[in-house]
């Protein structure tokens, strides 16, 4: 591979990291600023799902923007927004305005997780694409430890530590805006728009020089601008189905209960008895185990497959999410816990935490990959706001203490189904341009 993709993909994984960042900054400020603004339990849930209405937002319209705009330009738009929210929230000086900041902030991270994975997929060589693609959600986790590790450090600079954990966000926001003036634009969307010259130019300094021809000719070829420009199309054969099964991936990998984790794990450590300090130095713990295997799944996407990966992990996961609500029922309130949720973070860290961005960014052909991506995503976050949210409300409604025990139950019935439904409908894309995918994925619905 040539140098330059690698520098490419570093800067639009750092989309991956202001993502993983922003999500989990929060979890370890949610004490404090709940105790500064006296929130109830349903407020709190509101100020922690606001960011995620923002996502669900951003990733809704990030598609058709995309398009028009392209890839580079709107991740720009989506730093400067990532900028604002991190400087906005540490200001706050009401629930209100927070929420607002949080919004934008949301609006970023839904876009950037729409734009950042599918400008690496596009500019990627097939050979290298999955552990390219892998690095935004790498980043993601460093990110979130990063964030972890923020939070820990700013415990104890006082009544507004809470503001510092949200602005510490500027730096990573600042670098992103200021990098992505140095990358190229997709080449994919660049011939979409029927600038030829400058797709060559950038599939050259990506790819392997015996590579560029017969890049650019298939990618040509694949390209339908009647598709591109129609909005009803997705309703229509061969693309529904694949809409659907985007939908229902955003959908299930939200029904792990991974988000849940990563804003509330403080909370619930402190439930199960340990202290505050405690419980966020657990955190730590978690980002720790998410990023080494993280790093493992880096080395066997291209090896062993998205598909297995997926498969592999369902099964592990749902095995420590049962495990861990049955220890939570009966009231073991020790580092049993601790070990469970550790465990299910690393089966979720090496198949779906790492495949996810990979499979919406392969899975939909380059006419709609875009607003394929977008709904994709939009499905992600849609559900993950809606269970940041009634967490607290469903947990606070069983006043023995043992609600946390019955969501991690769900989370476990939900997470077996997903293996069923991976094994039934993907196709296993590992080592195949991403015109092959879509000949392939178009066979299928022939069938």
């Amino acid at each position: 591979m040539k140098k330059r993709i690698f520098f490419y993909t570093f800067v639009a994984a750092l989309g991956g990291l202001l993502f993983g960042y922003d999500t989990a900054v929060i979890n370890g400020a949610l004490p404090f600023f709940t105790d500064h603004f006296q929130l109830t339990a349903s407020m709190q849930g509101w100020a922690v799902s606001s960011a995620l209405i923002g996502c669900i937002v951003g990733a809704f319209f990030i598609g058709r923007l995309g398009d028009k705009y392209g890839r580079r330009s709107m991740l720009r738009v989506m730093a400067l927004f990532f900028l604002i929210s991190a400087i906005g929230s540490g200001l706050a000086d009401s629930l209100t305005t927070f929420v607002i900041y949080r919004l934008l902030g949301g609006i970023a991270i839904g876009g950037a997780s729409v734009l950042s994975p599918m400008y690496i997929t596009e500019i990627a060589p097939p050979k290298y694409r999955g552990r390219l693609t892998i690095t935004f959600q790498l980043s993601i986790v460093l990110g979130i430890l990063v964030a972890f590790y923020a939070d820990y450090l700013l415990l104890d600079i006082g009544e507004n530590n809470w503001r510092w954990m949200f602005a510490s966000e500027a730096i990573p926001a600042l670098l992103f805006f200021g990098l992505l003036f140095f990358v190229g634009r997709s080449p994919r969307w660049l011939i979409t728009k029927g600038k030829l010259a400058e797709a060559r130019e950038v599939i050259i300094s990506v790819n392997n020089d015996d590579d560029v021809e017969s890049t650019f000719e298939e990618i040509k070829e694949s390209i339908d601008t009647d598709v591109v420009e129609s909005s009803k199309i997705l309703l229509q054969k061969p693309y529904f189905k694949l809409v659907i099964i985007g939908i229902l991936i955003g959908m299930f990998n939200q029904f792990t209960g991974i988000n849940i984790v990563m804003y509330y794990a403080t909370d619930i450590f402190r439930t199960a008895g340990f202290s505050t300090e405690s419980a966020i130095g657990q955190t730590v713990l978690i980002g720790l185990t998410n990023l080494v295997f993280t790093l493992i799944a880096m080395q066997l996407i291209d090896k062993i497959g998205r598909k297995i990966l997926l498969l592999f992990g369902s099964i592990g996961m749902a095995l420590f999410l049962g495990i861990f609500s049955y220890f939570f029922l009966t009231g073991t309130m020790n580092f049993v816990l601790v070990v469970c949720l550790i465990g299910f973070v690393a089966f979720f860290a090496a198949s779906q935490g790492a495949v996810i961005w990979v499979l919406f960014s392969e899975m939909f052909p380059n006419n709609i990959r875009s607003r394929g991506v977008a709904i994709g995503t939009f499905s992600h976050w849609f559900f993950n706001g809606l269970t940041a949210f009634l967490f607290p409300i469903i947990v606070g409604l069983f006043t023995d203490g043992k609600g946390t025990s019955y969501v991690f139950a769900f989370y476990a019935i939900a997470t077996l189904a997903s293996y069923f439904f991976y094994k039934k409908y993907l196709i296993e894309t590992k080592g195949k341009s991403l015109e092959q995918i879509e000949k392939e994925v178009f066979k299928t619905e022939d069938k």
